[in-house]
């Protein structure tokens, strides 16, 4: 693939990435919440690696296509979203000092964040609209790789931006207890802001 490509798709990605949505609100709360974003951001990933495949096997298309899949598809996603978004805001974290986490809390951690990016079928729908615009059907890579390439470089661009956020929270906001229960319980209501657009979304198509 040629550079210019790759770096054309880079900027229109990451102007999504540093977009705050629900990965960013899930990102802050790991931060506040456990000692080590890692495990919560590499859910995060593992969700849009997910997504990655999915539309270069061009399943994402299939399912665009059926809209009892898609609305099943987005009102899961949305009641996930909601469900998140009302425990931040009734439980809303503050900064872990100290003491290990078990591998259990980990894939916890893991889990939640695959199911955030990976349930919400908006990064699908995006994805679905953008990768093929910067794919070359003449090209010498046949185009589920292209896909693939473009959609690693989109993954890089999460790593960097949430790992950032997630450690910008717990580091400015832990000796702020008051401060990061406001941001907690911010994030969780921009949840269920999201998950109940998504079903708005639905119910007036």
């Amino acid at each position: 693939m040629a550079i210019a490509t790759i770096t054309a798709f880079w900027a229109v990605s990451l102007m999504f990435v540093v977009t705050p949505g629900a990965d960013w609100a899930y990102a802050i709360t790991a931060g506040l919440r456990h000692r080590t974003v890692l495990p919560s951001v590499g859910g995060l990933l593992a969700g849009h690696l997910a997504a990655t495949a999915v539309v270069a096997a061009g399943v994402a298309a299939l399912v665009a296509r059926t809209p009892l899949v898609l609305t099943v598809l987005t009102a899961g996603g949305a009641a996930y979203l909601v469900w998140l978004g009302i425990g931040m805001l009734t439980r809303p974290s503050t900064p872990q000092a100290g003491g290990e986490q078990a591998a259990g809390s980990w894939l916890r951690q893991a889990a939640t964040g695959v199911g955030v990016s990976g349930l919400n079928p908006k990064v699908f729908l995006l994805f679905l609209a953008l990768l093929p615009q910067f794919t070359d059907p003449d090209a010498a890579w046949p185009l589920p790789l292209q896909i693939t390439a473009l959609g690693l470089v989109h993954v890089a661009s999460c790593a960097v931006v949430y790992t950032g956020v997630g450690m910008g929270a717990q580091r400015v906001l832990r000796a702020r207890p008051a401060a990061a229960r406001a941001v907690s319980r911010v994030s969780g209501a921009a949840m269920i802001v999201l998950g109940g657009v998504l079903l708005a979304a639905q119910l007036i198509t």
